[in-house]
């Protein structure tokens, strides 16, 4: 076994992954209290809104793949809130829009994090609401220590704060300046709003279900609901297009939204079979690309070859174009799912990888539909002038200096089986002002719309906005057998399929293979905005040794070396028989996993 940044944990009790040492602490002490992995995975979850609200928050979206051992089956859960009705492709260009702002109140969507971990919470849990509700509470009551990287988001849009986003600089900044690192943070507007939810849930009912339907009522149809249709319908706020604009979303559009379960996408690869979010999510990027890549032989490489990267880069391409041709809705777009995630499809697509690097944009042509990607590749991809300013996107890769927020994630399995995987996102710190009643913001999702009626994204009221968040979970030999995942917008689906992949044909364990130096490509269109793309753009971990570096510029690959420690921000956690293992990522030393 090679030298690990930190041991892969091993237990029989139960397993605790996520992107901050405290969500998982608290996920643990929900399973030491009699709780199983739903109700960790919500306690977690509402942790993470308070720890690391630069990545996610109350206003935000959540997408989950889970395993219940009671019913033997594998769910998805999509609480991805779609447009709300007044968002119309006519309203935006009669703004003279060509693209939906990357934040402000344009972009927002109906939240849907809140009533997903409910509805998680009251079929599979089975904690109170307060039980998961409370160390969220604590911790924005009592503060929670700053890390470096909510100082530095802070700090990029503390001018906007100071002058423009003023109800968030009442709850980010302290005396007006960016708070200190390590310091103490409290967001007691926040901490109050999830208290008085729990307090009148359980004036409203005894029970356990009662409390948590209640809950949902008072969010989605009460107070909360009035908070955010007067605050989007009182407030014109300065977004990335240099103008000020009012919000779409109106208590209306939160009243007739629930969360879904539906069935996963999956594919077989080997002895296993890995299982992600439809077509409304990138996720099945990474079974179309296993589906190509299953073509391959790979025993005689090894997961820091040259030609490893290479294939699995070109893969990502060609996956990624089809994202942008056929992904969307499948409630709105005839998505020709059966295909692309087909073997004949993805043996078709593996023959277009060649000994060089790609600089085309391949999108396929299944049941011999023609691709249409106008929008994605007319798009300038221009920050623009306010970027600096806003706050904008996904921040895993910033190579234009913009401001953007990101995601958190959570892999859990108990010693019933129940295995969950969680990409909580959206309603950052940065996304748009603070509703001052409530101590949180709304979203951005809408900005992965485009506003082009052909386009399989196209912004239509009601319709999902294609999400980047992508949970990962897979069997072994028809079995439960991992959790994992990653933060990163467009890299989250590369860096997950490369860890995958190492793992499985290279038996490096879950932190070894955490551990190793990875890499994403850059050339197929950002789903944030502004949309840019940088055909055959590849970054690689500063740790890749540079001759691999070197045979990749040989083989046409426009090469951009990053930071020793950048790429990836995976948790994973696996079962092997009464054993359960965990690992983190120990990258901006905040990802932690537990384990016993």
């Amino acid at each position: 076994m090679n030298f690990t940044t930190r041991p892969e944990l091993i237990g029989t009790f139960g397993a605790v992954t996520s992107t901050h040492w405290l969500g998982s602490a608290v996920g643990m002490s929900i399973l030491e209290n009699g709780g199983n992995a739903f109700d960790a995975s919500v306690a977690t979850g509402f942790t993470l809104q308070i720890v690391e609200p630069h990545l996610n928050g109350p206003g935000g979206d959540l997408p989950a793949v889970f395993y219940s051992a009671r019913e033997d089956k594998v769910r998805v859960l999509c609480a991805q809130g779609p447009a709300p009705s007044a968002a119309t492709i006519d309203h935006f260009q009669n703004l003279d829009l060509d693209t939906v702002p990357g934040s402000g109140l344009l972009p927002a969507v109906i939240p849907g994090a809140f009533c997903g971990w409910m509805q998680l919470l009251k079929d599979f849990g089975t904690k109170r609401l307060r039980d998961v509700l409370e160390p969220a509470i604590y911790y924005a009551h009592t503060g929670y220590p700053i890390v470096p990287n909510i100082a530095n988001t802070i700090g990029k849009v503390a001018k906007l704060f100071q002058t423009e986003w003023t109800t968030s600089g009442e709850i980010y900044l302290t005396n007006g300046r960016v708070p200190e690192v390590g310091a103490l943070h409290r967001n007691e507007k926040l901490a109050a709003t999830y208290r008085r939810l729990v307090d009148e849930a359980e004036k409203i009912a005894s029970d356990r279900e009662g409390q948590i339907e209640a809950a949902v009522k008072l969010w989605q149809q009460g107070w909360v609901a009035t908070a955010i249709d007067e605050f989007c319908r009182a407030n014109e706020i300065l977004d990335p297009s240099g103008r000020r604009h009012r919000g779409l979303l109106t208590g209306e559009d939160m009243a007739n939204w629930s969360p879904t379960y539906e069935d996963p996408c999956s594919v077989p690869f080997g002895d296993y079979e890995v299982f992600k979010c439809g077509f409304w999510s990138q996720g099945p990027v990474m079974l179309q690309q296993l589906s190509i890549l299953q073509n391959y032989d790979f025993s005689d490489l090894s997961a820091l070859d040259p030609e490893f990267v290479h294939v699995t880069v070109e893969a990502a391409k060609l996956a990624f174009a089809d994202r942008e041709a056929w992904y969307g809705d499948p409630e709105f777009f005839d998505v020709p799912a059966a295909t692309l995630l087909s073997g004949d499809y993805g043996k078709d697509r593996a023959q277009l990888i060649g000994s060089r690097a790609s600089l085309e944009f391949l999108p396929g042509s299944p049941d011999s539909r023609e691709p249409n990607v106008h929008a994605a590749l007319t798009t300038s991809g221009e920050p623009g002038p306010n970027a600096e300013l806003m706050g904008i996107g996904e921040p895993t890769v910033q190579s234009s200096g913009v401001s953007k927020g990101d995601t958190v994630h959570i892999d859990i399995i108990d010693r019933e089986g129940n295995v969950v995987s969680c990409t909580p996102s959206g309603g950052w710190l940065q996304s748009s002002p603070v509703i001052p009643e409530l101590g949180f913001c709304l979203g951005n999702r809408g900005q992965m719309f485009w506003l082009d009626e052909h386009s399989s994204s196209s912004l239509v009221p009601g319709k999902r906005p294609r999400t980047t968040l992508s949970p990962s979970l897979a069997f072994k030999n028809g079995r439960p057998y991992m959790a994992f995942g990653t933060p990163g917008g467009d890299q989250q689906d590369q860096w997950a399929t490369i860890f995958f992949l190492r793992h499985v044909l290279f038996q490096h364990n879950l932190q070894e293979t955490i551990d190793l130096p990875s890499y994403h490509s850059e050339h197929f269109p950002s789903s944030f905005w502004p949309r840019g793309r940088t055909p055959g753009k590849l970054v690689l971990e500063g740790r890749f040794d540079e001759q691999v570096a070197n045979t990749l510029r040989n083989k046409g690959h426009v090469i951009h070396v990053g930071d020793l420690w950048s790429e990836g921000r995976m948790t994973a956690a696996s079962r092997h028989g009464d054993l359960i293992k965990a690992a983190a990522n120990p990258r901006g030393m905040q990802g932690y996993a537990i384990a016993r």
